[in-house]
């Protein structure tokens, strides 16, 4: 019987902490301080045995002699590392739930031509994969519309809300673009094997100039789209020239998903034609064009830097060097991780790889916070512990960027102390129990 009543407490403990019951965090209000903090800003500067003054969900004080008064609410991190909270530039967050299971996708709209599409009307604030990325530091995101060509609005949101209108941090702020490869692939026939009819075939078309035909279409609707944005009214309303109206005052960023380095000269002449501020996704040859594009003030988000070279004749080791190679150009660049399986949750550890092959750490860590929010305009508000900005911050035992050693035990968004429960921590209690695989914790 005594058992039967510990299985029966142990499911209900269970359900309790389960992923559905994390809800958003109260609004942070008054004053409280984080103290004994190893603080890295996010600019450069590291903060040895420093204070965090956070008011009203904004950080008042940063520094290493801030006085903490007598009964105040404080957070005594005991030495541990504070970071700003990380940064994912690119993802199908909340837009993709599981991918063998269509019904849970809403990332991809048809046709190729869809600059009114908003990925924010989309996103799922209950998706299960927030809450692992949270686990992670990952604190904000660029939730990105896939497509065959022009695929629609991004925004960016924060990872703690109810709903979409409440995740909001900047809303539709860049306008993306897959560009085509520009490049010939070889036709395997039917079968896909070697010699025969499977063997390789000419192409039916040439995929350069179809590649080409539909980069000038879309500087012809960017054409059109300016003389009908110039105009001040309108007798019929178009809702694809008025999508992309942020585009010509600046007001949005032109996202150009390309790799290679011809993807990205061709893209280049959107910015001698029309002056956009644009930003090259995925970047893999990016380094061969850097001083193109500092010239142009074009910035890089590298999208998967854990993935082998795009050219077979590249070092094994290229996506890595990427990072230190746009550095040392004065090129604005920031990293990403796009791998279907992780998520989005080796963001830092992406960044760790990149320190490894050039980058000082705190460079890397830039890389993910403090650049990314100047690429999505939103560096204003977060990318750095800096006063006047909201209190995005992440603590952790470890250096974050260390697979190793990272253990994030605090975050906080907006000065919320958030939840960090997720479906990967409760699978792994449960099994912990069910293997007697160490003593379950106090209440199981």
């Amino acid at each position: 019987m005594r058992n039967i009543l510990l299985t029966i407490a142990a499911a209900v403990t269970i359900s309790a902490s389960a992923q559905e019951t994390v809800l958003p965090a109260k609004p942070q209000t008054g004053t409280m301080y984080i103290t004994n903090a190893i603080i890295h800003v996010g600019n450069g500067k590291v903060i040895e045995n420093g204070t965090i003054k956070v008011k009203d969900g904004k950080i008042e004080e940063v520094g290493a002699n801030i006085q903490v008064p007598a009964g105040a609410t404080v957070t005594d991190v005991k030495g541990k590392h504070v970071y700003p909270g990380l940064i994912l530039p690119t993802s199908t967050l909340g837009l993709n739930e599981i991918g063998a299971v269509r019904a849970s996708q809403d990332y991809r709209e048809l046709g190729d031509m869809n600059p009114n599409v908003r990925a924010l009307v989309a996103y799922n604030t209950d998706s299960k994969v927030i809450n692992t990325l949270r686990s992670n530091g990952i604190l904000l995101a660029n939730v990105v519309p896939q497509g065959n060509f022009v695929a629609g609005a991004s925004s960016v949101v924060q990872l703690d809300a109810w709903n979409w209108e409440d995740a909001a941090y900047k809303t539709d702020a860049g306008m993306h673009v897959y560009f085509p490869t520009l490049m010939p692939r070889p036709n395997f026939g039917r079968f896909g094997g070697g010699g025969g009819a499977g063997g390789p075939q000419a192409p039916q078309t040439d995929p350069v100039k179809e590649g080409l035909d539909k980069i000038e279409g879309l500087k012809i609707f960017m054409r059109e789209a300016k003389a009908y944005n110039a105009l001040s009214t309108h007798e019929e309303s178009n809702l694809k020239f008025e999508a992309v109206k942020g585009l010509f005052n600046k007001s949005q960023k032109f996202y150009v998903h390309a790799n290679t380095a011809k993807q990205i000269l061709a893209a280049l002449d959107f910015v001698k034609e029309f002056g956009f501020d644009m930003v090259i996704v995925g970047g893999s040859e990016s380094y061969q064009v850097a001083d193109l594009l500092k010239k142009h003030n074009v910035s890089v988000i590298l999208q998967q830097p854990h993935s082998l070279p795009t050219m077979a004749d590249d070092d094994v080791d290229q996506p890595y060097k990427n990072a230190a190679a746009l550095q040392k150009a004065g090129v604005l660049f920031a990293i990403s991780d796009d791998d279907g399986q992780t998520r989005g949750r080796n963001l830092p550890f992406n960044a760790g790889t990149a320190a490894a092959y050039g980058l000082s750490k705190e460079d890397a860590l830039a890389a993910i916070t403090l650049n990314p929010a100047k690429i999505m305009g939103v560096a204003d508000k977060t990318g750095s512990i800096e006063p006047g900005k909201d209190a995005n911050i992440v603590v952790s035992d470890g250096d974050i960027l260390d697979m190793r050693t990272s253990n994030v035990t605090d975050a906080f968004i907006q000065g919320r102390k958030i939840d960090l429960t997720d479906k990967h921590k409760l699978l792994n209690e449960r099994f912990e129990q069910k293997y007697d695989l160490k003593p379950a914790k106090k209440g199981f």
